[in-house]
């Protein structure tokens, strides 16, 4: 058997001893990081512009990608939002915005992308006073038709306008004609690309896509970032 000398061996025990103080030393800086400062998966929004409901001052933002032709949108708006309004909202501890991601017409190859054209409706109401997005998306909604039909038509939508008080209906007209709100609608979009979103109705709390979209999940995700 050959033996290590004397002097090797010394060497060899000093170059262990180095290794182990070097990972020791690792382990502290890793547990003295402070949470969050690795990488999160956490996605950062501009909703500059967009329709915001909330105090600016709310510790928590919830953001939602929809589609007007999206039936489990239409489910969120009816089921889930008004559970965190009144909850959170309204109590002013979130912040909330409703972003576009028009997306149904084109998948189902539809000769008019009223995905699109709704989302410009919306944006349109908000250009005449943001309160009145507010009331009238849900309107847009209740009117939802099949997903591979064209029902949100310019047409339609300034029909459905008229049941908005303080709506002006010719104005939100020659917005849909001028196609005003087209480049807000596919920055909402490229917001909801770059997110990775990939289906609506998408829900980020603070930045984190929470599981699903319902009021259960949606509300354990923003009582969790409120602590």
């Amino acid at each position: 058997m050959t033996r290590l000398n004397a002097k090797s061996s010394n060497r060899t025990v000093l170059l262990i001893g180095t290794v182990i103080a070097a990972v020791l030393i690792a382990l502290v800086v890793f547990a003295a990081r402070p949470a969050g400062s690795a990488s999160s998966g956490t996605k950062t929004f501009d909703l500059t512009g967009q329709p915001v409901l909330g105090q600016a001052s709310a510790r928590v933002t919830v953001v939602v990608f929809e589609d007007f032709k999206c039936p489990n949108c239409k489910r969120f708006e009816e089921e889930t939002f008004p559970v965190i309004q009144s909850k959170y909202i309204d109590t002013g501890k979130v912040r909330f915005s409703m972003l576009p991601f028009p997306f149904i017409a084109q998948q189902n190859s539809l000769p008019v992308d009223d995905s699109k054209l709704a989302a410009e409706a919306g944006l349109c109401a908000f250009d005449q006073k943001p309160e009145l997005f507010w009331t009238y998306t849900p309107i847009i909604f209740r009117a939802q038709g099949p997903e591979n039909q064209v029902w949100a038509s310019k047409d339609r939508l300034v029909e459905l306008a008229g049941n908005v008080d303080g709506i002006d209906t010719a104005k939100l007209r020659s917005c849909l004609d001028a196609g005003t709100n087209a480049a807000k609608v596919d920055t909402g979009e490229a917001q909801a690309t770059k997110a990775g979103v990939n289906g609506t109705p998408s829900v980020f709390v603070n930045g984190a896509l929470t599981g699903d979209y319902s009021a259960a999940t949606v509300s354990a995700a923003i009582d969790r970032a409120l602590k």
